[in-house]
C-alpha cells in the first residue's frame, strides 16, 4: 500500500519555473461587491457568475463543474474527430471508438428499417401484442435481456466485502423501480404527484410509439404500476441507504435460497454466467424478498409486462428520434425542468465515454493532461494529508487511542491522480455500425468483464471507478483510496498558473472533502484496511455523534425553496466531508504559507490571501438552477446544492469570519457556540 505523507513537501507550491508570478486565479467578474459578504456570502461571490452564465434551453443545472464538463466534451470529440478520420484497423480501440461514435450520430440509420428491426429482436416479440406465450417469453427473452443490461427487480454486481475487503463477493441490491427513489411511488404532495402522473403518460406514449396499442400500452402500465409501488414500499430510502452495517448482510448460498424462495437463484446465476456461489451480502432484505413474492405471486404476463417496460424505456435513448423525445420529455422536461435536449454530438460523445471509458481516458491523457499537473497535483494531496493529521491532533473530543489509530488510517490512503496505472482491455469487445446492438453487446462485455475479472478474486487496488477525463473524484472506503481523475484538474478546480490561495481554496478543499470521507459518519466506520469495523473508542463515537448531529439540524432548518427543506440526514456525509474539506485546506494553505499573515498580507486584486481561498471555494458552486431541479436533487443527491455549500458550510468555520470581518450583527453570523466543531 503507498504512504504518500511527506512532511518535506509542505513548503508552498509554485506552477513555474523561473520565478514567474501567479495569478489570484479569481475573475472579478464573477462577483456582484453591492451584496454585504456577511449578508449572502453566495451572492456576493458568484452573483456575476450567475448574472453571466443564465440557464440555456438544455441545463435543469448549470455550474463551475458543467463548464468544464463542456470542454472536456468538446476535448473528447476533438480526439474521436481525429479518431474518426483515420484508416483504423478494424478490432482495434480506435476502429471501436469510431464505429461507436459515427452509430450514434447516423440519425438516418437511427429512423431505418434495420433499427426499427433490431429493437423488436431486443424485445423478443413477433408483433407488438400481450397475446404472445409469456412463459416462453420469460424463459427465452428475458434471461438474454439481463446479460444485456436491461433491470429487473433487483440489481446484482461484484465488489470488495466490507468486513473481508480484500476479496470481493456477491452483492445483491433492492432495484426495480425505473423511476430510482421510492418517493416517487409514495409520496403525494403536488409536485411529486405530478411527476408519477408524467411518469404514467409516458409509459403509455413510448409503448404505443414503439407499437403496441393503446389498450395494451394501459395494460403494460397498470403492471408496472402495480409491482413497482410494490418494490418501492419495501425499498429503502436513500437517507437509509447511507448505513453501511444496516446494508451489509451477508449470508450463504443456502440461507439465501430460504429467505426468497420465490426467486430462482441456481437458474439467475447461471444465466448470467457465474457458478459455485457459497456467499452472497443482501443489501436490503427486504426489499430482495419482496422481489421474490412478486415473482412468484404475479401472473407470467405481468412479470413480462414489467420487463418488456424496463427494455423499451432503456432502448429509447438508443433507437428512433421520436423514442428519444417521448424519453427527454420525461426525464429531461418533467423530472428535471429541461427545455431542450443535448443536441446529438454531445450524446453521442457521452454514449462513447460511458462504454468505452478507459480506450478514450488514454487518448484523452496523452494530449491534454501534462505531467507537471500531476507532480503539482500529487505535491498538493500530500500536503493536504499533514494538515489532516494536525487536525486530528488538536481534536479535543478525540482520544488519544482513536487518534493513533485515524493517524494510522491517514498514512494508509491509497492516492490515485491523472489516470490508471494499467488501462481496462476492450480486445473481446465487438463494435459495429447499429448503436442499439452495439450499447447491447457494451453490456454484456461489461458483465463478462466485471465475472472475469472479480468473481472469486482479491480485489484489485488498481482499479479506478472513474475514468481520467471525469470532472469529479471519489474516496473508496474499502479500499482505503482517494483519486483525483485528470477531468477536474483544471479550472476554476486546478490552476496552473494561479497563486496557493486558490488551488487551496478550489481543488485543495475538493482534496480535503475526498480525505475526509474517511472520516465522515459513514468512512468513520471503515479501519484502514477498508474493513467495516468499530475502531473509535466508544466515547470518541459518542462525542462525535453530538457533534454531527449540529450539522444535521443545521441543514435540516434550511428551505430550499418556500415549500421545502434541505435533508440534513440525506446530505450529512458530503456536508461534513464540505466542512473537514474547508478546515484540512485552510490549514495546508497556511502551512505552505508560514512566512505571511494571509488575512493581511499578500493582497492582489484587493483580497488578502485568505479571502481569495474563500473566494474560490465558492466559485466552485457557482451555478443557476431550476426548482424542478432543486426537487429532484433534494429527493436523489446526497450533496447540497450549491448555494449551500458555501452558505450552509462557511458559517462554520473560523477562519472566514476572521478574513471577512463578520460580525454578530452580520444575518449570515452563527454564534460561536452554535457552530461546527469537528475539525
Amino acid at each position: 500500500m503507498k504512504k504518500l505523507v511527506f512532511a518535506s513537501m509542505i513548503g508552498a507550491l509554485t506552477a513555474c519555473g523561473g520565478g514567474t508570478q501567479l495569478s489570484s486565479g479569481l475573475d472579478m467578474a464573477n462577483m456582484d461587491t453591492t451584496v454585504a459578504p456577511g449578508a449572502d456570502f453566495y451572492e456576493y461571490a458568484t452573483a456575476g457568475w450567475q448574472k453571466n452564465h443564465p440557464l440555456t434551453a438544455e441545463y435543469s443545472r448549470y455550474g463551475s463543474f458543467d463548464i468544464l464538463q463542456e470542454n472536456s466534451l468538446k476535448q473528447l470529440q476533438l480526439i474521436i474527430d481525429s479518431v474518426s478520420q483515420m484508416k483504423n484497423v478494424d478490432g482495434s480501440i480506435e476502429q471501436k471508438i469510431a464505429d461507436m461514435y459515427n452509430s450514434a450520430m447516423d440519425s438516418a440509420a437511427l429512423q431505418s428499417d434495420a433499427t426499427k428491426e433490431s429493437l423488436r429482436k431486443f424485445l423478443g416479440l413477433e408483433s407488438y401484442t400481450l397475446s404472445g406465450d409469456a412463459e416462453a417469453w420469460l424463459g427465452e427473452v428475458w434471461p438474454r435481456m439481463q446479460r444485456q443490461g436491461v433491470s429487473g427487480l433487483f440489481d446484482m454486481y461484484i465488489g470488495a466485502d466490507e468486513k473481508d475487503a480484500k476479496n470481493n463477493i456477491i452483492m445483491l441490491l433492492q432495484g426495480g423501480l425505473t423511476m430510482g427513489q421510492k418517493e416517487y411511488y409514495l409520496d403525494n404532495d403536488e409536485a411529486t404527484a405530478q411527476i408519477r402522473e408524467g411518469y404514467r403518460k409516458y409509459v403509455v406514449a413510448l409503448c404505443q410509439h414503439v407499437g403496441f396499442s393503446e389498450a395494451d400500452a394501459k395494460a403494460v402500465l397498470a403492471d408496472v404500476m402495480r409491482v413497482e409501488t410494490r418494490l418501492a414500499q419495501a425499498s429503502r430510502s436513500m437517507t437509509e441507504l447511507r448505513d453501511p452495517e444496516a446494508n451489509y448482510n451477508k449470508m450463504s448460498y443456502d440461507e439465501l435460497k430460504a429467505a426468497t424462495p420465490g426467486i430462482d437463484w441456481d437458474t439467475f446465476f447461471k444465466n448470467v454466467g457465474i457458478s459455485g456461489v457459497k456467499q452472497v451480502v443482501a443489501g436490503q432484505p427486504a426489499a430482495i424478498a419482496e422481489a421474490g413474492k412478486v415473482l412468484a405471486e404475479e401472473k407470467p404476463a405481468a412479470l413480462r409486462n414489467v420487463f418488456l417496460w424496463h427494455a423499451i424505456d432503456f432502448a429509447s435513448s438508443y433507437i428512433d428520434d421520436e423514442a428519444r423525445a417521448l424519453n427527454f420529455d420525461f426525464w429531461g422536461k418533467t423530472l428535471s425542468g429541461k427545455q431542450e435536449d443535448r443536441p446529438r454530438w454531445k450524446r453521442a460523445v457521452e454514449s462513447v465515454d460511458d462504454n468505452l471509458g478507459e480506450a478514450l481516458g488514454q487518448l484523452y491523457v496523452a494530449r491534454f493532461f501534462p505531467p507537471e499537473a500531476k507532480e503539482r497535483m500529487e505535491k498538493l494531496v500530500a500536503n493536504l494529508q499533514v494538515a489532516l493529521g494536525e487536525r486530528i491532533d488538536v481534536q479535543e473530543w478525540m482520544t488519544d487511542e482513536t487518534k493513533q489509530v485515524a493517524h494510522d488510517k491517514l498514512d494508509a490512503f491509497y492516492v490515485k491522480v491523472g489516470y490508471p496505472n494499467k488501462w481496462k482491455d476492450y480486445s473481446t469487445l465487438k463494435i459495429g455500425k447499429n448503436y442499439l446492438e452495439n450499447i447491447l453487446a457494451c453490456n454484456e462485455w461489461g458483465l463478462k468483464d466485471m465475472i472475469a475479472s472479480h468473481y472469486n478474486k482479491p480485489v484489485d487496488k488498481d482499479e479506478w471507478f472513474m475514468t481520467p477525463q471525469t470532472v469529479n473524484a471519489y474516496y473508496n472506503p474499502t479500499t482505503n483510496e482517494i483519486c483525483f481523475p485528470a477531468g477536474i484538474l483544471q479550472p476554476p478546480f486546478f490552476d496552473m498558473q494561479a497563486d496557493d490561495a486558490f488551488n487551496y481554496g478550489a481543488i485543495g478543499v475538493v482534496i480535503g472533502h475526498e480525505m475526509t470521507h474517511g472520516f465522515d459518519d459513514q468512512g468513520a466506520k471503515y479501519d484502514k484496511e477498508g474493513n467495516l469495523r468499530e475502531w473509535w473508542k466508544p466515547e470518541d463515537t459518542k462525542r462525535f455523534t453530538e457533534r454531527i448531529q449540529v450539522m444535521r439540524e443545521f441543514h435540516d432548518s434550511i428551505y430550499v425553496l418556500p415549500d421545502l427543506h434541505a435533508n440534513g440526514s440525506f446530505t450529512l456525509g458530503e456536508n461534513m466531508a464540505d466542512h473537514g474539506g474547508l478546515m484540512v485546506a485552510f490549514q495546508a494553505f497556511q502551512n505552505a504559507n508560514a512566512e505571511m499573515n494571509v488575512f493581511s498580507d499578500d493582497v492582489k486584486d484587493g483580497f488578502t490571501a485568505a479571502q481569495r481561498f474563500f473566494l474560490a471555494y465558492s466559485n466552485v458552486w457557482a451555478q443557476n438552477i431550476r426548482e424542478a431541479e432543486i426537487r429532484r436533487r433534494v429527493k436523489s443527491d446526497p450533496h447540497a446544492l450549491g448555494k449551500w455549500r458555501v452558505n450552509g458550510q462557511l458559517p462554520h468555520i473560523d477562519a472566514w469570519y476572521e478574513a471577512f470581518h463578520i460580525t454578530e450583527s452580520d444575518p449570515m453570523f452563527v454564534p460561536k457556540a452554535k457552530r461546527v466543531t469537528i475539525w
